[in-house]
């Protein structure tokens, strides 16, 4: 997956501060986005799609890692959640994925463990926000977020804003 990027980074320090972060980002996403969430076992990858989507009002985000996809109703558009954990790569050609790129515009589909689709490229996606998180601590957590396209890069943007907001407050 080689994309271009504009990037920046956010400290949590607590789950409840994962879990505000998300919110903030979720309340920026606009369907036909793409977030591919990377980070090992136990870094909150799933604490941060459920944020994401309480604020696009989907209902009782959970881990898809037996399901593999759900999708949720959301205000705006459905909220897609893969989680390709438990996938070999190749299995996750079986998976149909393509299908949920092909009708974007809709949803907007949330990735774990998006290094294990081998098959995705640039083109495939137009707007994706690449977060890869890393564990520091207990509870403390270093999320890199970068962005390639007109709707992940405005999300980014006013992602930034919003948190700057929320810091000054």
């Amino acid at each position: 997956m080689n994309f271009r990027l504009r990037s920046f980074h956010f400290h949590s320090s607590s789950e409840e501060a994962t879990l505000r972060f998300g919110r903030a980002l979720g309340a920026v996403l606009a369907p036909g986005t793409a977030v591919l969430l990377s980070g090992g076992l136990g870094a909150g990858k799933t604490l941060l799609a459920r944020g994401i989507g309480e604020a696009l009002g989907a209902a009782r985000v959970r881990s898809p890692s037996f399901t593999l996809v759900n999708e949720y109703p959301a205000s705006a558009c459905t909220l897609v959640h893969v989680d390709l954990y438990r996938l070999e790569p190749e299995d996750v050609e079986n998976l149909g994925l393509q299908d949920y790129l092909d009708d974007l515009e809709a949803r907007v589909l949330l990735v774990e463990w998006p290094e294990r689709w081998e098959t995705l490229r640039e083109g495939d996606v137009r707007d994706v926000l690449k977060i890869a998180i890393e564990t520091v601590g207990e509870t403390s957590r270093v999320f890199r977020i970068s962005s390639s396209g007109a709707k992940a890069d405005g999300a980014l943007r006013d992602l930034r804003r919003a948190l700057s907001v929320q810091e000054r407050s």
